[in-house]
């Protein structure tokens, strides 16, 4: 094929794409949360889902696709056509954590994905079943180390956010804890909650229920200052663990490829929706920050954490179980 050719191929391609885009969307769109219903991706997506199938004029319909600690949903928003049919919701988990541990995963988080918008920020917090000995952080880490090896700690899968946030704990305080993973948040959350495990570091959103019915009690927080639904507890800078304070986010991203049209109509359709007093609420309701950032914005986050975790696994020596 001579240039002039290629060179027409590829502009007829552009054409098609901005021609695809400019009706964009005529069909319900599928928003994938790669977790199981219950944990903080799902809460996060179900209300954001209905606000923004109304800002875009077609119905957005969630859908959980747990395993391998999000892999799985995560990949099949990679491996899905370029059309904006097909988003996924994109965590710290499936975006850094899970990469950082995982040599294997099948995606590469910095050339597979369209990164579009940052829903919101998510405190994370260390919680423990009532029968823990200790009910503040004082006598958390007092206890912990007394007795290394003697308690675990739930997560939502092996590379997620919750295993390598505790991981990044346990080098900074040099205690000893087991770890448990779970296909998803919202079951291993159900298990300590039930006192199988005893703790476990988990996204505000999906613990604080359970909290404030006195279920689970809450420890240590990660937040830029402490909440003013848990005032009570400290942050992790207070405790002096400031490495530690990383909120987690919550967006949402395409395959690579998607046209710049679609990311710009996902992106203010969901800044839209984020303006409606009653979504804002029911976000910060949960301890969460609305962001609504760009979508380079949103693909600096995602670097800048995997960096983060990326450190974690070398300096504490972590393997896929």
């Amino acid at each position: 094929m001579t240039f002039n050719r290629i060179f027409g191929a590829l502009a007829l391609s552009a054409v098609a794409a901005a021609a695809l885009a400019q009706g964009y969307p005529n069909r319900p769109v599928k928003l994938v949360v790669p977790f199981a219903p219950g944990g903080t991706t799902d809460i996060v997506a179900r209300v954001i889902a209905e606000p923004l199938g109304k800002a875009m004029g077609q119905s957005v319909v969630v859908e959980n696709k747990a395993g391998g600690g999000g892999v799985v949903g995560a990949n099949e928003t990679a491996k899905s056509t370029p059309d904006g049919y097909s988003l996924g919701m994109a965590t710290v988990s499936t975006t850094a954590a899970n990469p950082a541990i995982n040599p294997k995963i099948p995606y590469n988080v910095a050339t597979d994905f369209t990164p579009i918008i940052n829903i919101a920020a998510t405190p994370n917090i260390i919680a423990v079943h009532p029968s823990f000995p200790a009910k503040d952080y004082k006598g958390f880490l007092a206890e912990v180390k007394a007795n290394p090896g003697k308690y675990s700690y739930a997560s939502s899968g092996t590379g997620g956010i919750g295993h390598l946030q505790t991981e990044l704990f346990k080098s900074l305080t040099r205690a000893f804890i087991l770890h448990i993973p779970y296909r998803g948040a919202g079951p291993a959350l159900n298990d300590v909650v039930a006192g199988q495990v005893p703790i476990m570091f988990d996204n505000l959103p999906s613990t604080l229920p359970f909290i404030q019915s006195g279920k689970l009690v809450p420890i240590v927080v990660a937040a830029p200052q402490r909440l003013a639904v848990l005032p009570n507890v400290p942050t992790f800078k207070e405790v002096g663990l400031e490495p530690v304070n990383r909120m987690a986010y919550y967006g949402i991203l395409g395959p690579k490829g998607l046209p710049k049209e679609v990311v710009d109509k996902v992106s203010a359709a969901t800044r839209q929706a984020l303006q409606d007093p009653a979504v804002r609420k029911r976000i910060e309701d949960t301890g969460s920050l609305v962001v609504g950032n760009t979508a380079e914005q949103f693909a600096a986050q995602m670097k800048a954490e995997f960096e983060v975790y990326r450190k974690v696994v070398e300096t504490q020596n972590l393997r896929l179980d």
